[in-house]
């Protein structure tokens, strides 16, 4: 073997210092040969060096480049579960909410692995846009897909249920149990618990006239005294907003009378526009003493709905039937809105001490302080009831 094939194996030649002082101190020994044979000897390990760096370089990289792409792939493939889940959560998507939000919402209630994985399956579906505020039943360890399947806005819980005004608690109760699926009994139970409700004093323990009528969200997921309590505590923000309870002292009643003549107002009153005048009657009435013979509260007293009592009917012994009791029942016999309690609190000014709802089809009222007047009126009604 050579001179240079030994400096190779020995790496000899990565010695510099050496081979110098040998120059310098043997040059009449080797002469030029040996100088160049040194020469030749250090140019080649220059080149091999640079190249089995190259290869160690080369090792490193692909090592590094193989540990990269393992870590990339595990940061760019999100975890993910599978299949279609197991028990049920509600999960509320509120307005304004991104994708991304809603994600991390996801992931932190168990819903999916990761909110990475619910923003790729959002986004190859292509409903990153859709997504709408409600709440909706999903599951808990569930695909990132199928989740993304639950949240159309068609699969949305009932956001609210809707009371409309002139009911009465009998009736909300009805409407309560057929948009929750809660039973009637939970409901009736719950309206006596005064207490609980927040009833006044006033009320004497009866929820009616102050279940206010009104959207309500969130109550597929609330138990029965919720609702009734929330229904309470709506009427009480409204009294509040109004100014109920000073506006009725200047009147010289209480909240309560105030709330049940709102009620025989919103019960009475063919329009919106009708119920100031309506109102008025009933303080006219009041002021000279004279009875309010309203037929919605004899029907309230039969536990019955229709708009004209017959003879018979205004015979029942109730404190309710205002044809044989002076002054006001003893309260509510429906929930009013704002718009019958305002006319309550603000009459519109008249002598009327009548009116007759002549037109029921379109709500025609027609008001007088006049007696044959008001029989013209009743028989304009009877006519056109007949009609009908």
């Amino acid at each position: 073997m050579n001179d240079i094939d030994m400096d190779f194996l020995t790496g000899s030649d990565d010695d510099d210092e050496g081979p110098r002082r040998r120059s310098r101190g043997s040059s009449n020994r080797g002469g030029r040969r040996g100088g160049r044979r040194r020469r030749r000897r250090r140019n080649r390990g220059g080149f091999l060096a640079p190249m089995l760096a190259l290869i160690i370089l080369v090792g490193v990289v692909g090592g590094a480049g193989y540990y990269g792409y393992t870590w990339l792939r595990d940061v760019m493939v999100a975890d993910d579960f599978t299949g279609p889940g197991a028990g049920e959560i509600v999960v509320e998507i509120k307005p304004g909410q991104t994708a991304t939000e809603v994600a991390q919402t996801l992931e932190q209630q168990g819903v999916v692995a990761s909110a990475r994985a619910f923003t790729d399956a959002i986004g190859a579906a292509g409903k990153s846009g859709s997504l709408q505020p409600g709440e909706y039943k999903m599951r808990k360890r569930m695909s990132a897909a199928l989740a993304v399947g639950l949240l159309d806005h068609t699969k949305r819980l009932r956001e609210h249920v809707v009371i409309p005004e002139g009911k009465r608690a009998t009736q909300i109760i009805d409407i309560l149990v057929k948009e929750t699926g809660k039973s009637k009994s939970a409901f009736e139970k719950a309206a006596k618990d005064a207490e609980a409700l927040g009833l006044p004093a006033a009320a004497k323990g009866k929820a009616e006239g102050y279940l206010f009528p009104a959207a309500y969200e969130g109550t597929d997921r609330m138990a029965p005294a919720e609702i009734l309590g929330d229904m309470v505590e709506r009427f009480e923000e409204t009294a509040a907003e109004m100014d109920l309870e000073s506006r009725a002292e200047k009147l010289g009643y209480t909240v309560h009378e105030i709330l049940t003549i709102a009620s025989i107002v919103q019960a009475e009153s063919g329009s919106k526009s009708d119920m100031g005048k309506v109102a008025r009657v009933v303080y006219n009435r009041l002021g000279i003493k004279m009875k309010l013979q309203m037929d919605s509260t004899v029907m309230y007293a039969l536990n019955k709905y229709d708009v004209a009592a017959t003879y018979d009917e205004i015979e029942v012994k109730s404190p309710y039937n205002t044809y044989a009791n002076p002054g006001l029942p003893p309260g509510p016999i429906a929930s009013p809105g704002a718009d019958a309690i305002e006319a309550a609190l603000n009459p519109t000014p008249g002598r009327w001490l009548f009116f007759v709802t002549t037109d029921l089809k379109n709500r025609i009222t027609k008001f007088t302080d006049n007696v044959a007047e008001f029989e013209r009126f009743k028989a304009e009604f009877n006519r056109n009831r007949g009609n009908n």
